[in-house]
């Protein structure tokens, strides 16, 4: 496998689980769980920033003049980077919201 496929994979797992763990918080919030929420919400913004990093990496290049192959697998990494963040501020409003019910 390639050193892009790689990193691209990295991203996707990464960010694929912490967006399981923000769904996952949602889920503990809405049953009145707020610890088991906070929990996940924490776990899952550690498994983002190990996504992030990876990210940032090939950003680094890019700035350091390596020109960045862009592919299809690369569009679709960043739009699960993209798509965990979102979740992840919904989820904490939704959280909010339960806990303020």
């Amino acid at each position: 496998m390639e050193e892009m496929e790689m990193i691209c994979f990295k991203i996707i797992s990464a960010v694929g689980e912490a967006k399981s763990d923000y769904i996952s918080a949602i889920e503990a919030a809405k049953k009145g769980d707020f610890e088991k929420a906070e929990e996940a919400m924490k776990h899952g913004a550690s498994c983002y920033v190990n996504g992030h990093k990876e990210h940032a990496g090939l950003i680094s290049k890019e700035a350091s003049g390596e020109k960045t192959e862009v592919c299809l697998l690369l569009m679709h990494a960043e739009d699960q980077l993209m798509a965990a963040e979102t979740i992840k501020l919904l989820a904490s409003e939704l959280i909010e919201l339960y806990k303020n019910k």
